[in-house]
């Protein structure tokens, strides 16, 4: 089974002493993010996230389906993720391994099960149709911070795509193309991000968004998930080292003001591609095309 090349000795010796003497091989602050790059398709839903060297691209899709008999009122939400071989050769197509599971789980917990998306709001036909949204999540380069760029991309890109547009008349149901009508915003009730704290030296050092080298070297780690209200969606910790209570509670302090930044950028660049798209142009488009 294909796995990642382990660290040599020297490696996670020369790492660790450096963190004793409170420096990080890139030069960072123990809690400071790599730069963080976030950047839309042209295809409403796409979205890609990059920390450092670490790219993940997440495509949203819809489509109308039967709604399920025990959620009548609820569309259908879904999150799907691939980690192939092109991002590590730790990954293999076709088989889930634990990065996988891991990624998976927390963000069925961060984004699904949180209620960021209103599924309320997917309803066509209480009990017949409804919308089934669908979030691939592609991982492209794996360095580092794997869940934390993951969710970045998953909140934008759920942000950014637009459903289509429908009319009800009677038990029929019309679904508009966006050359019709204008694709509708998906509901967001809230937008929770994930932080990641790794620990070293039996918990005496924390470090924010490690590194492939640094993830390969810690003790032990802490994923948080938490909106910019401070309301927290998920706290976990599968295996390491123990972590005292009072430094989880120092990890919430500083994961707040980090998802704070989170919210920030998403914001800033889904304006910026507001104005990048032209909002006249479908109109421009039909105009000329009456006028021929």
């Amino acid at each position: 089974m294909p796995r990642e090349a382990e660290p040599s000795n020297n490696a996670k010796a020369f790492l660790l002493q450096a963190l004793r003497e409170n420096v990080r091989l890139d030069g960072r602050a123990f809690d400071e993010f790599r730069q963080i790059d976030l950047s839309f398709g042209d295809e409403y839903g796409v979205a890609t996230a990059r920390l450092g060297k670490t790219k993940v691209m997440v495509r949203v899709s819809s489509e109308v389906v039967k709604a399920s008999a025990d959620r009548k009122f609820d569309g259908v939400f879904t999150i799907s993720t691939e980690l192939s071989p092109i991002a590590s050769p730790a990954f293999e197509v076709g088989r889930q391994d634990q990065a996988e599971v891991l990624l998976s789980r927390i963000l069925e917990k961060t984004i699904r099960r949180s209620g960021a998306l209103d599924t309320e709001s997917l309803c066509i036909i209480a009990g017949q149709k409804c919308f089934h949204v669908r979030a691939d999540v592609h991982v492209l380069d794996h360095d580092g911070s794997l869940v934390d760029a993951s969710c970045l991309a998953l909140v934008a890109a759920l942000m950014h795509y637009r459903r289509p547009d429908f009319e009800v008349r009677g038990e029929e149901v019309q679904i508009f193309d966006p050359r019709e009508r204008e694709p509708i915003k998906l509901s967001m009730q809230h937008q929770p991000f994930c932080v990641t704290f790794g620990y070293y030296e039996d918990g005496s050092v924390m470090l924010l968004d490690s590194t492939l080298l640094e993830e390969q070297c810690r003790e032990g780690e802490v994923m948080i998930s938490m909106n910019r209200f401070g309301e927290i969606c998920q706290i976990a910790k599968y295996s390491g080292e123990p972590v005292d209570a009072m430094s989880v509670l120092n990890c919430m302090n500083v994961a707040l003001e980090k998802v704070k930044v989170f919210d920030k950028l998403v914001k800033a660049k889904l304006e910026e591609d507001e104005k990048r798209r032209d909002v006249g142009g479908l109109m421009a488009e039909l105009s000329a095309e009456n006028a021929r």
